[in-house]
């Protein structure tokens, strides 16, 4: 078998989408010919842990790890809470206070591209002996965090190696960055990296056209989209009995329903039966303005926060509930955005409202699967038609998905795609 080397941040016992992808490509490579070496930190930071998840790395594979010196872990001793917040992806837009200020400034500007850039110097070090002692012919980076392609870039400057860069999110055109308070210099400093990286490394792989088409304007070289997937063979499960519409995964400031929550508002002031038999469910973690907003529009009594659950518990309540909410940030920004929970909510096999910018990728892709409906944020008209269409047929007994073509976003045909990139 070929050996390839992965550099990640994100590995069981951490938590949440991110890990899944590398998780479940080291799980099928050597189907196709590939021994996959796994680099992973040996302290990290992760601010969502679910130890289920170590019962599925495969027993067969090396893992490798290298302490790494964590600035959260620095920064909490200013401010515990909000270092966790912040590392958790929650920026306050509304009235942060000075200590988020402060905290924002310094991320931004004295750890580019990210907070994890203290670890790519002794990674190329340990790794150049991994290298010549394992025989490897190909390295994979996977960001965020971006400082991983670093370690790529170091390692390709100094050795003959295939490099492939992957790239989960994009860097300098994800919606957080603004968010950052980076100085001009600091935003020329993670320009400089993007291209450094995407020019350097000898092939790149992404997780939407949208995305590829942005890369495409700055590097020559070879882009492939491989999204991300599912590979849960799920057994039928029992519907809730309420009509629960559930949202899992983080539910941040940017991502804010708002035109959602006024079309339950004026739907249950409409139907009492629509009031009666709403739930709504919110896994994981749920931003403070979010909270608020749910309770300006006296829907607190419908909403269940359900906090931090683990990916079985998540397959779950995916199968059982009647509606499933898809949701991203509205900005132009956020179009090539497509949520690893997608995936797993086709699988699911519930219907999908998603509610997203104009032009939103993983939208499209909902709808192209006749998978569900695609909303604007603010057309509340269209998201209550969908809503009463779907209560209509939850009180016959009919709210089906009968969702088309989604065995292509299996984890092994994924993994296929990638073994024949290599």
């Amino acid at each position: 078998m070929r050996k390839v080397l992965v550099i990640a941040y994100y590995w069981p016992p951490a938590g949440g989408p991110g890990v899944q992808r590398w998780l479940k490509f080291v799980k099928y490579l050597p189907d196709f010919g590939f021994e996959p070496i796994v680099y992973v930190p040996e302290n990290p930071s992760y601010p969502i842990v679910d130890e289920n998840l170590l019962k599925e790395v495969p027993s067969s594979i090396k893992i490798l790890k290298k302490p790494i010196k964590e600035p959260y872990g620095w920064a909490s001793l200013l401010s515990k809470k909000q270092t966790k917040t912040i590392s958790s992806g929650i920026i306050k837009e509304k009235d942060p206070s000075f200590m988020e200020k402060v905290l924002l400034w310094i991320r931004g500007n004295f750890f580019i591209p990210d907070a994890r850039k203290l670890w790519v110097i002794p990674s190329i070090s340990y790794l150049a002996k991994v290298i010549a002692d394992e025989g490897i012919g190909t390295i994979i980076t996977t960001g965020p965090p971006h400082s991983l392609h670093l370690i790529g870039l170091g390692l390709k400057k100094k050795y003959n190696v295939q490099w492939i860069a992957d790239f989960r999110d994009p860097w300098t055109s994800i919606g957080y960055h603004k968010k950052l308070r980076l100085t001009e210099s600091s935003r020329l400093k993670h320009e400089v990296l993007e291209r450094a990286v995407l020019v350097k490394a000898d092939k790149i792989v992404v997780t939407s056209h949208t995305t590829k088409s942005e890369f495409k304007a700055i590097t020559p070289k070879p882009i492939k989209v491989i999204t991300n997937g599912f590979d849960d063979e799920l057994q039928p499960l029992e519907l809730d009995a309420d009509f629960t519409v559930s949202h899992i995964g983080s539910l941040l400031t940017g991502r804010n329903p708002l035109g959602l929550w006024q079309a339950l508002l004026e739907l249950i002031a409409e139907n009492e039966h629509f009031k009666k038999s709403l739930k709504i469910q919110l896994a994981g973690v749920v931003g403070e303005e979010v909270r608020q907003s749910i309770e300006d529009f006296g829907l607190m009594d419908c909403v269940q926060q359900m906090g931090y659950l683990s990916h079985d518990k998540v397959l779950e309540t995916q199968q059982k509930s009647q509606l499933l909410l898809l949701l991203e940030i509205d900005s132009e920004e956020t179009r090539g955005i497509i949520p690893g929970k997608l995936f797993e909510y086709l699988n699911a096999k519930r219907p999908i409202l998603a509610i997203g910018p104009h032009g939103w990728e993983a939208g499209s892709m909902v709808e192209q699967h006749q998978a569900g409906h695609m909303c604007l944020h603010k057309d509340v008209a269209s998201l209550k038609s969908v809503l009463l269409e779907a209560f209509h047929n939850y009180q016959e007994g009919n709210l089906n998905c009968t969702s088309e073509g989604v065995e292509r976003y299996h984890r092994r045909a994924l993994t296929e795609s990638l073994a024949k990139f290599i």
